[in-house]
């Protein structure tokens, strides 16, 4: 139904300050209801699954895991079925993951290493990281060697398959771990339930079943109208300014959409760093990155391969790149200090100024 009303909002004769109008309100009320209603069902999931008797360990290291790349699994997912039922790139798709895995590292870890310097831990730097490392270096590997033969970036069907097969694997490494550790997984409960400024009222079965389900369709909604306005506000901007529309939806989706898709991890990491609880910082930018491109790309790939413009392989690799770097401050310093959170919020913004840079034509690649 939105792919059908962008459509139409390409041929009215409104006045053109209206059709703007109409894609900024669908793209902020698509980030609200991504925000909100993940939220919403994350909660009353977890609620369902403690009512069934699931341990709340297993509760915490999937649906809660999972649930926080839920905003980008339903902007991605709907720009994957709008490129399959319309053709084009997958722009948005890939680069909502990609630019909230780069704003998960440089603005999230740093704004959060401002407040306290984030100690990392030994198990983090020898199991959890290289980890994310590794599926980084994936799908670099996946862009560079088995690209399209027209020189865009994609990632193929069989590949989103292999990084689908990699999420039990993922999930089962992380169970397995937590109970070889349950004093980790108990002090991250701890931190959770202190979280909570007020008890929770105990809700009926029926009640939790019926918001969760809303919650899973306010949160499907809500990715529709921000595929919607982002690629409306990127078509209607890029023919005023005589911009390249690829380049206008890659910006969009890499900095409005990521941040505000990454919203959650932005909340979570900064009061769990006002806390002084770094472990739980930390180890939600991972397992946030981790998720995003396993779960993500792996399931918006395998519903429609996504080819995406070739600029976004310069963008896959500064995803790479600041990973690494904060790998060497951790391999360096054994923490993020806040001189190097402010090195990572100004490279974020030189960032920002290098996409812009590029779309306006300034940058030529």
């Amino acid at each position: 139904m939105l792919d059908l009303l962008l459509e139409a909002l390409k041929f009215n004769t409104w006045p053109t300050w209206s059709t703007h109008l109409i894609f900024v309100v669908a793209l902020a009320l698509g980030v609200f209801l991504l925000v909100k209603c993940c939220d919403i069902m994350v909660d009353n999931a977890s609620g369902l699954a403690k009512k069934l008797g699931i341990p709340s360990l297993v509760i915490g290291l999937t649906i809660v895991a999972i649930g926080t790349s839920c905003p980008e699994l339903a902007v991605s997912v709907s720009d994957s079925i709008s490129v399959l039922r319309n053709g084009g790139y997958a722009n948005t798709a890939v680069g909502n993951v990609v630019g909230s895995n780069i704003c998960n590292i440089l603005l999230v870890l740093g704004f959060s290493s401002i407040f306290t310097p984030i100690i990392i831990k030994k198990n983090i730097i020898k199991k959890e990281y290289p980890i994310l490392l590794g599926i980084t270096g994936l799908l670099v590997l996946f862009g560079l060697v088995w690209g399209t033969s027209t020189g865009d970036y994609a990632i193929l069907r069989w590949e989103a398959i292999i990084l689908v097969c990699l999420i039990p694997c993922y999930i089962a490494y992380l169970i397995i771990n937590a109970k070889r550790h349950p004093e980790e997984a108990a002090s991250e409960e701890e931190s959770d339930e202190a979280s909570d400024d007020e008890p929770k009222k105990e809700k009926p079965v029926w009640l939790l079943i019926l918001l969760a389900i809303a919650g899973a369709l306010g949160v499907a909604l809500g990715g529709d109208c921000v595929v919607v306005g982002a690629k409306g506000i990127a078509d209607t901007v890029s023919k005023a300014a005589g911009w390249d529309p690829n380049l206008s939806q890659t910006l969009i989706a890499m900095t409005i959409v990521a941040v505000g898709t990454s919203l959650p991890e932005l909340v979570t990491s900064t009061i769990a760093a006002k806390r002084g609880e770094n472990d739980l910082a930390l180890g939600n930018v991972i397992g946030s990155n981790i998720f995003n491109t396993i779960f993500v790309l792996g399931i918006s790939g395998t519903i429609n391969p996504l080819t995406a413009n070739g600029t976004l392989l310069v963008d896959i690799l500064v995803m790479a790149g600041v990973t690494i770097l904060v790998f060497i401050f951790a391999l360096w310093k054994g923490k993020v200090t806040k001189w190097m959170g402010g090195t990572m919020l100004g490279l974020y913004v030189l960032f920002l100024i290098f996409m812009i840079l590029r779309t306006v034509g300034v940058i030529v690649m």
